[in-house]
């Protein structure tokens, strides 16, 4: 590894102002010190921003939803009480790698490394997340959604740092759950991933559907074909069988060392489906799939 030069401010403005110079912002370093040794990505000047705050806090919101601080650990995150409600973020961060890399990498990191395959990415997207963003020009936030640009890269400035992923409050009647599969049990990339949200009305009638896919685009994608073919209904079998079809044919995956195309779209195909099933049984409706 070529040397660098390190930083830790204890503030936001501080921060920006480093990666306004050219300096890369290190919450867990899980992914970015990796590239830096295996010469995929030159960084001349690390920025730690574990040391700030308001980026390893669990915030509650006006509106009922939860703030959670970019570079909070998964380990930490998913102990928290107040994340309790937000079942699939825990599940899914419990999924970045071994217990031990939980305990330096955070939901901000997965994001910000903006893998197609990585995990916490589609329940987020999901939820309805956005993304609080900190810049020389001020705040903003963007939906955790509209991020993705392309493999590795997101839409934020060079000079943009985020600052925290923030949950609305989950609606009443709503359900959600991610599923992937991996070769290996554990500490290994997915070759498909679905993620699933539905909310219902009292009748359980599907008012409102999403879902999300991972590592089957180049970035974590929508199935709008599958969304709008829930919508209306009371779940079914035939129902989530026929979402779990359109979903597939909302995939554009390739094939590699991994998995064909083919393989990766029966996988969607599946795991749609039993996710869907699995956001039914927590309405206390099971619908049975295989």
């Amino acid at each position: 590894m070529k040397e660098f030069e390190f930083s830790a401010p204890t503030t936001i403005a501080e921060a920006v102002a480093l990666l306004a110079g050219g300096a890369r912002p290190l919450a867990g370093g899980t992914d970015l010190i990796v590239q830096m040794r295996e010469g995929r990505r030159a960084v001349g000047h690390v920025v730690d921003v574990k040391r700030i705050p308001e980026l390893t806090a669990v915030t509650p919101m006006p509106d009922g939803g939860i703030s959670i601080g970019a570079a909070l650990s998964v380990t930490r995150m998913a102990a928290h009480p107040a994340l309790a409600r937000y079942p699939a973020i825990v599940e899914s961060g419990r999924m970045i790698g071994s217990y031990q890399i939980q305990n330096r990498a955070s939901i901000g990191g997965n994001v910000c490394n903006a893998a197609p395959s990585a995990d916490a990415i589609p329940a987020l997207i999901c939820l309805g997340a956005q993304a609080a963003i900190a810049g020389p020009q001020g705040r903003r936030t963007e939906p955790v959604e509209a991020l993705f640009e392309r493999p590795g890269r997101t839409r934020l400035a060079e000079s943009e740092l985020l600052l925290a992923i923030v949950l609305p409050p989950p609606p009443a009647r709503s359900a959600a759950k991610y599923l992937r599969f991996t070769p290996r049990r554990e500490m290994d990339i997915a070759v498909a991933g679905a993620g699933t949200w539905l909310r219902r009305d009292e009748r359980g009638v599907v008012t409102e559907a999403r879902v999300a896919l991972a590592s089957v685009a180049p970035t974590p994608i929508r199935a709008p074909l599958a969304e709008r073919r829930l919508v209306g209904e009371i779940p079914s079998a035939a129902l989530l069988d026929e979402a779990g079809i359109l979903a597939a044919q909302d995939a554009r995956p390739i094939s590699d060392t991994r998995g064909s195309a083919g393989y990766r779209q029966e996988l969607v195909r599946v795991l749609t489906r039993r996710a869907l099933a699995d956001c039914c049984a927590q309405f206390g409706s099971p619908v049975d799939v295989a």
